[in-house]
C-alpha cells in the first residue's frame, strides 16, 4: 500500500482507477481520460496534487540560501506572492528536481517539489541548509503535511473556484496575475498550473479538501486524474521529472536553459561550474518537440534517428486528444534537422521537429 492523500476515500467513492505514482495511491482516471482532458481544455477540471511536497523555508538568510540552492535567481522575487520556476542542481549540473518557489515575505519562502522525489529533496534541502548555516542564524525548514493541494484548471476554472470564496476574497483571487499567489483566509491561492491552461492551485487545510472538491463538482468542475494531467502537460510542452530530466541531464539538455540565471556572475549556485563548462564546450544534446507524420503512437524510450547526425530518444510521448495526432518530447543531437525518423517496433516512421509547446490555452501552436 502506498501513501494516501486526504482525498483518497473520495477518489474511491467517485470510482477512480487508482495506481501507484511515486509511492502514492493516486487516481489515474475517473471515467474517460480523453473526456477529462477535453474538460480542462474547454471548461474546467480539478486534480488532486496533494502528493506534492510543500516546504516553508524561514529565517533572515532564507533568500541568500535559495540563491545558492537554485539555478534560477530568487533575487528576481521582489513582489510578495510572486512565484519562480527553477531547478535544484547537483555539482555536475544534473537536475535533482524542478520546483516552484513563492516569495511570502523577506524571511519566508514556500517551495513546492515533486512527489516522487519528496524524501530525496527534503534531505538535499536540509543538508545544504546545515552547510550554509555555518556563521549564520538557523534556517527553519517545515514540511507542510497539514495542507492538501487542489489544481483547478481550464478556461472557466478561476471563475468557478472564485464562487467558493466570499465576494471580497473572490475579488482578491481573481485579481492575481499569472505566476502570483496570495494567502486568502485559510487558503493559499496560486495562479499557477501544469496544463497550459489558466487556473488556480489551492493549498488548503487537509480537513477541507473533500468538501471543497465536492463543491467544485457541483459547480460543474470535472474530476480529473493523472492520465489527463500527463496528456495536458505534454501538449503544453512541460517537463516531467524522471522522464524529460533527471540527475544525469542538465537544464541545457532538457529545454530548461531559460530557468538558469548565470547573472550576476558572482552568484555561486550549486552546479554553476559544471554548466559553465557545458556551455563552453557547446553542441551536446537538446530537447525538442516531435509531431508524428505517420500513423502510430510515440512513447518514452523509442529511438529517434537523425539522418547524417546520429540518434536520440523520446523522453515523453503520447496521443494528443487536442491535436488528434501523436506528439513527443525527445532528447536529440544539437545538430538535428527539421525531420527525423522514430523506430516504433522496428518500423521507421517520419516525424517533424517543432518547438514546444504544442498547445496553449486550448489552441494548436503547430504551423
Amino acid at each position: 500500500m502506498g501513501r494516501k492523500t486526504p482525498l483518497f476515500a473520495l477518489h474511491q467513492e467517485l470510482g477512480a482507477r487508482l495506481v501507484d505514482f511515486g509511492g502514492w495511491d493516486m487516481p489515474v482516471q475517473y471515467g474517460s481520460q480523453i473526456a477529462e482532458h477535453h474538460a480542462v481544455r474547454r471548461a474546467a477540471g480539478v486534480f488532486d496534487v496533494s502528493h506534492m511536497c510543500v516546504v516553508d523555508l524561514t529565517g533572515p538568510h532564507a533568500r541568500p540560501y535559495l540563491q545558492q540552492l537554485l539555478a534560477n535567481d530568487v533575487g528576481k522575487l521582489t513582489q510578495l506572492g510572486k512565484a519562480l520556476y527553477s531547478c535544484m542542481l547537483n555539482e555536475s549540473g544534473g537536475v535533482v528536481d524542478d520546483l516552484i518557489v513563492y516569495f511570502l515575505s523577506e524571511g519566508c519562502f514556500r517551495l513546492v517539489v515533486n512527489a516522487g522525489t519528496r524524501d530525496k529533496d527534503l534531505e538535499w534541502i536540509r543538508r545544504h541548509a546545515r552547510e550554509f548555516e555555518r556563521g549564520t542564524s538557523a534556517l527553519q525548514i517545515q514540511e507542510r503535511s497539514d495542507l492538501a493541494i487542489l489544481a483547478v484548471q481550464g478556461p472557466e476554472a478561476r471563475a468557478k473556484a472564485a464562487q467558493l470564496l466570499s465576494p471580497t476574497d473572490a475579488g482578491t483571487a481573481l485579481a492575481l496575475q499569472p505566476y502570483c499567489a496570495a494567502q486568502i483566509d485559510r487558503w493559499f491561492i496560486a495562479r499557477t498550473g501544469y496544463t497550459g491552461e489558466d487556473g488556480f492551485e489551492l493549498m488548503l487545510p487537509a480537513a477541507e479538501a473533500q468538501a471543497t472538491w465536492r463543491k467544485l463538482n457541483e459547480l460543474g468542475v470535472a474530476s480529473c486524474g493523472l492520465g489527463a494531467r500527463d496528456t495536458l502537460r505534454l501538449e503544453a510542452g512541460m517537463n516531467l521529472y524522471g522522464n524529460d530530466m533527471d540527475e544525469s541531464t542538465s537544464p541545457f539538455e532538457s529545454g530548461l536553459s531559460w530557468t538558469v540565471a548565470m547573472l550576476p556572475r558572482e552568484r555561486g549556485f550549486i552546479g554553476r561550474a559544471a554548466l559553465e563548462s557545458l556551455r563552453a564546450r557547446g553542441e551536446g544534446a537538446r530537447l525538442v518537440g516531435l509531431v508524428l507524420e505517420d500513423r502510430g503512437v510515440l512513447r518514452s524510450h523509442q529511438k529517434v534517428l537523425v539522418p547524417g547526425v546520429g540518434e536520440g530518444q523520446i523522453t515523453s510521448g503520447t496521443y494528443s486528444p487536442t491535436l488528434e495526432r501523436s506528439i513527443a518530447l525527445a532528447r536529440v543531437p544539437a545538430a538535428t534537422a527539421a525531420r527525423v525518423q522514430v523506430d516504433i517496433r522496428g518500423k521507421l516512421l517520419d516525424a517533424r521537429v517543432v518547438k514546444p509547446p504544442f498547445v496553449r490555452f486550448g489552441r494548436s501552436l503547430l504551423n
